[in-house]
């Protein structure tokens, strides 16, 4: 009988970027039209926007959520594990990511080599952060977990991932 097995496990998002959580909030990730599940491929072409992302949770309820890819600037060598992509905090509940405020800019997933992960973790905040949270001083070899305990937020409440890889140059004939 085969046993279902999580695909943040299996995807080594549990391990690399976070611990073992319980996911007590859903979390609805859109590119477009296609709606971002755990390992899917997402082409870096049509990631070049931030994505739509829509939460559940309490409405009284603050949360902030990061992108990180901790394969940079190679899955065989992540040197520069993890790079941040994106941070948004006081997103309030039930809303969407972009009812939030912006902390770092939105960068597209630019892989150069292999098949890269981009992590998109959510947690909930126990006060505003306001302007408590600066960007960081390089978005390489940022840690999540450090993140989090920084800004006491604890563990992840919900998390999502997908892969990317560099896509083959168009050649005009």
């Amino acid at each position: 009988m085969a046993r279902n097995i999580d695909p943040l496990v299996v995807g080594r998002v549990i391990g690399d970027v976070v611990d073992m959580f319980v996911p007590s909030v859903s979390m609805h990730v859109y590119y477009g039209a296609k709606h971002v599940t755990n390992g899917c491929d997402i082409k870096p072409s049509m990631a070049i926007s931030p994505p739509r992302v829509t939460i559940t949770g309490h409405p009284a309820n603050l949360y902030t959520l990061v992108m990180t890819d901790p394969d940079a600037p190679s899955p065989s060598e992540p040197t520069m594990r993890e790079w941040v992509q994106w941070i948004v905090t006081d997103i309030p509940g039930c809303t969407n990511v972009a009812q939030g405020k912006g902390t770092l800019e939105y960068v597209s997933p630019r892989p150069i080599i292999g098949i890269h992960r981009y992590i998109l973790v959510l947690f909930q905040q126990k006060v505003a952060l306001g302007e408590l949270v600066a960007p960081p001083m390089t978005r390489s070899h940022f840690n999540t977990r450090a993140f989090a305990e920084e800004f006491n937020l604890g563990m992840p409440v919900a998390t999502v991932y997908f892969n990317a890889h560099k896509e083959p140059l168009r050649r005009n004939r």
